[in-house]
């Protein structure tokens, strides 16, 4: 009797064992889940405003980094700029319309800050661009679309940048009084602000290696922190803003935007794997949620590393700026929700760096790659990686408390007009599934889900080579045209329906690997005590 019962117990404990393995695999592996959002998620699409709008020159603007940056050879692919872009300065019933036909609750859209004050200040406000702003507006109110505003989407007004940029600590006080603006002017009817979108993009692909504007490249290893660090301190200060003179009669919401990727160990049986994931997931999201969405701080892997080779450079302080204890304080806390922009997946393996010249590169010790069976985008960076924005969404849970959630940009990318989009269909079915996973399996906090684009436009480097649209834009025509992609039918579709009809020849419902683990473990159990009677 007690050689099967320690049989019996061990072969209970290998096969929990085997269940625990097929839920940490079921992200891969997990098939199609058929079921509804919950009720009142917020259904979006988005986009920003030097993408789209044109007026480049309209209603007293003053120029911003991306008019300099295009207007200066030879940045861009195609050589284009947005000075026209989508023509949306001239043509928001277009817009609306387009938004109205998709059935989405939401629409998000920046603000082009020049717009509002020709150089950034409070000396220049232009009533024109506040003019412009009131009327798509009150124009999306009126179709019932509530605005979801970005108050920073990259483009900086160039005199701004002529004193430093973000690399200048005087900008926090100038965003501040930019957003309070904001706030003053469109906040009775706007009631979730956004601060930033995607600063790691701002801080990195345009003052690392300067691929974007404004540029700069030739302090990889301090810029990009330097203009982060001031970057934080904005974004609370805005917020402060917000909530102390605002909050109380608007009743609004306010937080930032972060993008990142899903950085997953090449090989998860290995430590050194796991551990160069956890670094790269660290340097990335870590670097702006950590500060605001933790502790007031920088992640200490990031602190730890950076000093480490800053001290093997022969630098006497960190190349990573600090914090003092009241802006810890100041900067902790200082979101209402977690807004996420999510594309792809990379793999990660240790890779141990120490360039001539410091880069933020370098720094987390860590290589990326690609499975070569993962579909590729138009982007060159973007890969199809469904699963990956429910690991993602489950680290965030792990790491900052399950805050509740929106995704605000998640979209793939193309290099043709086609109408007939199915691997946008495709991408959007899959990835919203995998939201869907998240929030029914992993209790993740998602309240709503942002397509990325409303239309094609201005795609920044690459011009208008890559498309994200839902709608196609005929830019050789003056006229700007709209027209829905098969991806838009699928997505007013899948508004519609709040989620994912089973088929109708379905008996049952899907039965996912984590339930299946348990119906095994169920079975062995049941074996077990027939074996011991």
């Amino acid at each position: 009797m007690r050689s099967k019962m320690s049989i019996s117990l061990t072969l209970v404990f290998f096969a929990f064992l085997g269940c625990r393995t097929l839920v940490r695999c079921a992200y891969q592996d997990d098939p199609f889940y058929y079921d509804k959002f919950p009720d009142g998620f917020l259904w979006s699409t988005a986009t920003s405003s030097y993408q789209i709008e044109g007026g480049w020159n309209s209603s007293e603007k003053g120029e911003n980094i991306w008019d300099r940056f295009t207007h200066t050879c030879c940045h861009i692919e195609d050589n284009s700029t947005g000075d026209v872009a989508c023509d949306s300065y001239n043509k928001i019933q277009d817009d609306v319309q387009l938004l109205k036909s998709l059935g989405v609750s939401h629409y998000r859209f920046s603000i082009s800050w020049s717009r509002i004050m020709a150089d950034g200040t409070n000396a220049t406000i232009k009533s024109g661009g506040i003019d412009y702003y009131n009327r798509l507006i009150n124009a999306l109110k009126k179709a019932n679309i509530e605005p979801m505003v970005t108050l920073y989407h990259w483009d900086l007004p160039q005199a701004l940048q002529d004193i430093g940029g973000w690399e200048n600590e005087l900008l926090v006080g100038y965003f501040n009084e930019y957003a309070r603006t904001c706030f003053k002017r469109f906040g009775d009817r706007v009631k979730l602000w956004l601060t930033f979108n995607e600063p790691f993009v701002v801080v990195w692909v345009g003052l690392g290696f300067g691929a974007h504007a404004p540029g700069i490249s030739d302090r990889p290893g301090e810029a990009p922190y330097k203009a982060a660090h001031t970057i934080i301190k904005s974004h609370a200060e805005a917020w402060h803003t917000y909530d102390n003179e605002f909050r109380s009669t608007q009743k609004g919401r306010i937080s930032i935007t972060l993008d990142s990727d899903w950085k997953g160990p090449k090989d998860p049986n290995s430590a050194d794997d796991k551990a160069a994931s956890e670094r790269a997931m660290q340097f990335k999201l870590g670097w702006f949620a950590n500060p605001i969405f933790k502790n007031g701080d920088y992640p200490d892997v990031m602190k730890e590393l950076i000093a480490n080779k800053s001290a093997e450079e022969g630098r006497s302080t960190s190349r990573l700026p600090e914090f003092t204890e009241s802006e810890k304080l100041r900067i902790k806390g200082t979101f209402d929700f977690f807004g996420l922009n999510h594309y792809t997946t990379q793999l990660i393996t240790t890779q141990y760096r120490s360039d001539k010249k410091p880069n933020y590169g370098s720094d987390m010790d860590a290589k990326e790659s690609q499975d070569p069976s993962w579909q590729r985008a138009g982007s060159s960076w973007l890969y199809v990686v469904p699963w990956g924005l429910r690991a993602l969404l489950n680290w965030i849970k792990d790491n900052y408390g399950n805050p509740e959630l929106y995704i605000t940009e998640n979209g793939v990318s193309d290099r043709n007009a086609s109408l007939q989009d199915d691997h946008r269909v495709e991408f959007y079915r899959n990835y919203i599934n995998n939201v869907l996973k998240a929030i029914k399996k992993d209790g993740c906090n998602v309240k709503g889900y942002t397509a990325w684009s409303l239309m094609d436009n201005f795609e920044w480097a690459a011009g208008y080579t890559e498309k994200f649209g839902l709608h196609y834009v005929d830019f050789s025509d003056p006229a700007r045209p709209r027209k829905a992609k098969k991806s838009a039918e699928f997505y007013k579709q899948l508004i519609k329906d709040n989620g994912f009809n089973a088929p109708t020849s379905a008996s049952a419902p899907t039965v996912g690997p984590r339930h299946r683990a348990s119906s095994v473990l169920f079975m062995v159990v049941t074996l077990l005590v027939k074996f011991l009677m």
